[in-house]
């Protein structure tokens, strides 16, 4: 009898290997697709699909400061997991993260990220010192005494500290959401 669909035969030799094998690289291939599709060509931002809920159709970005655009898909920036950073109290240490966020040309979702970034830190804590490393201050500098390129008042001035942990994000990261992702998958950044 003549059948529309190939043998088994001809089917585990055109993919080789046994039935296990041959799921494995069906997985990997349609894992490779969704990567794929989920970040865009045009400007390299990475999302994904945050966890939980399978029926969401809700996809993050995180760092994207406007809309993703893919085929039939759109990625709105978003900061899943990170509270909202309000409106800080004017002269306080977040309302100067936040002067000097703006002054770096970074948006609304950056100083977010900062503002979670350095609460699990420091607690937004001038004075906070680690005791088992030695870190120091709201950036938690390591050693400590690094600000002092920021500043002579350095172990008392919350600005000076700021304008120092601003500039190494800068500098070492790029922007505070990328210092977040890798104190997020590292636990330091």
């Amino acid at each position: 009898m003549l059948s529309l669909f190939p043998s088994r035969r001809l089917f585990a030799g055109l993919w080789g290997g046994t039935p296990n094998i041959r799921v494995s690289l069906a997985i990997a291939a349609v894992a490779g697709f969704v990567a794929v599709a989920l970040v865009s060509p045009q400007s390299g931002q990475a999302a994904w699909l945050p966890g939980g809920n399978p029926e969401s159709q809700t996809v993050m970005s995180i760092g994207a400061e406007g809309p993703i655009e893919r085929e039939d898909i759109t990625v709105t920036a978003g900061f899943s997991g990170l509270p909202s950073a309000g409106s800080p109290n004017p002269g306080s240490a977040k309302a100067i993260a936040l002067e000097l966020v703006t002054e770096a040309g970074w948006g609304e979702g950056e100083y977010r990220c900062l503002v979670a970034l350095w609460q699990r830190e420091s607690g937004w804590n001038h004075l906070a010192k680690n005791p088992s490393s030695g870190a120091y201050g709201i950036p938690q500098s390591l050693p400590g005494n690094k600000m002092a390129s920021a500043g002579e008042d350095w172990a008392t001035n919350p600005e000076t500290q700021i304008r120092w942990g601003i500039g190494y994000i800068s500098a070492r990261y790029g922007a505070p959401c990328d210092a977040w992702g890798h104190s997020e998958e590292r636990g330091w950044y």
